[in-house]
């Protein structure tokens, strides 16, 4: 469920560009105007709104936003105003660029996404940069973590709830085998699996796993693998689980100790609100007794705060 609150009969995109406009005119900008409209409008709203601005004055609104607001405003202004496949590919364009890498937003992205989803920011991907997703991925990452996002990429995994538990069984054995039976690991066998098999079916195995061999898939993976292909095969796995889970985790590990790593909360914000949100935000007062909301409120100030809120929605 989306935490997003849009007006109950909204403005027309053309009024929104109008107010808009108005806002970046004078002497700075309205960022409290630009804040109440853009923060309460869907993906479609926000697509209108940017075709009428561009129809009306001329002019991108992206590149108006960038020259008006500044800071971590404006990263999460930018990055909510494209639609989620779009916004996808240009996080993952960023991460993939060697001024910015952060092959730990690539691999969120890709191992928490559907196989549609991924065919659908694939071709947006080369259509938006001109480079192909895969060569990108060849040029900066390495090793069995480039090898289980290529397979994520590459291969349409089947997205429906059939399970065959037999098959089940037999993936959990030779997980088994590739990992914790055997002296050093084989990754091959654990890329296959991971990324052939539908969300429905890693469930499957990980109940097998458990009732054959008494531990838990998810502490095999952490013991038997490291680094970024460890996240890679850990976020597979808990988005087949429980995705609101898995991103309570990864935003409150943006919030935790000195500081806050503001992209992946900013990302994490902007890529759920019109999804899960609601879920999300129910997992993390579940695991750490908080309100997320309150959690961002103390890590962050200014219209970035507001904005942000915003988009989380009201304390329930």
């Amino acid at each position: 469920m989306a935490t997003l609150t849009v007006p109950p009969v909204p403005l027309s995109p053309r009024d929104d560009a109008i107010q808009l406009h108005k806002a970046f005119k004078g002497f700075g900008c309205d960022t409290a105007a630009v804040i109440g409209i853009l923060a309460h409008r869907d993906a479609t709203q926000r697509a209108c709104i940017r075709q009428e601005y561009e129809t009306m004055y001329s002019e991108d609104i992206l590149k108006r936003l960038s020259s008006e607001l500044s800071g971590k405003l404006e990263t999460a202004v930018l990055l909510w105003m494209h639609d989620p496949a779009g916004r996808d590919a240009v996080i993952l364009k960023q991460g993939l660029t060697s001024d910015f890498l952060n092959l730990e937003a690539v691999t969120e992205i890709i191992c928490s996404r559907t196989s549609t989803q991924l065919l659908t920011l694939t071709q947006i991907y080369h259509s938006t940069f001109g480079s192909h997703l895969e060569h990108d991925i060849k040029r900066q990452a390495s090793g069995d973590h480039e090898k289980i996002l290529l397979a994520c990429v590459n291969k349409p995994r089947y997205e429906g709830m059939e399970v065959d538990r037999e098959m089940a069984a037999k993936d959990a054995k030779e997980l088994y085998k590739a990992g914790e039976k055997k002296l050093g690991t084989d990754e091959k066998v654990f890329v296959q699996i991971f990324s052939e098999r539908s969300r429905a079916h890693l469930v499957a195995i990980n109940t097998c796993y458990h009732d054959m061999y008494g531990g838990s898939l998810k502490k095999a993976v952490k013991k038997e693998t490291s680094g970024l292909f460890k996240s890679a095969l850990l976020t597979i796995l808990q988005c087949a689980e429980n995705p609101a889970k898995y991103f309570a985790k990864v935003l409150h590990k943006s919030m935790a100790g000195l500081g806050t790593d503001d992209t992946t909360l900013i990302r994490v914000i902007v890529t759920r609100t019109e999804i899960d949100m609601q879920y999300i935000k129910a997992e993390y007062h579940k695991k750490y007794k908080k309100n997320l909301n309150d959690a961002v409120h103390s890590e962050t100030s200014g219209h970035y705060q507001t904005f942000l809120l915003s988009l989380l929605g009201p304390n329930h």
